[in-house]
């Protein structure tokens, strides 16, 4: 996980890093594409600030493990 020190975090708490849709993307080794697509589907957990995107990796692994991330299947001539 990437964990980062910030200026204020008394103690020496490590602060989990926000990351971007590439990142997420990469993190998950899947295509921006697919990360877009389940954004599209309010399916993944992400927060908006301002225009763009950003992932909290433990939010997104704890979704994964969950079955959120499972392939939908289509059900054709139903």
């Amino acid at each position: 996980m990437d964990y980062r020190f910030h200026k204020g975090v008394t103690d020496m708490q490590l602060v989990e890093s926000w990351l971007s849709v590439e990142e997420i993307a990469k993190h998950l080794g899947i295509s921006k594409e697919t990360i877009y697509r389940w954004l599209e589907k309010e399916k993944i957990p992400a927060h908006r600030v301002g225009k763009q995107w950003r992932f909290k990796p433990t939010e997104v692994d704890d979704w994964v493990r969950e079955g959120g991330a499972k392939q939908e299947k289509s059900i054709e001539g139903v």
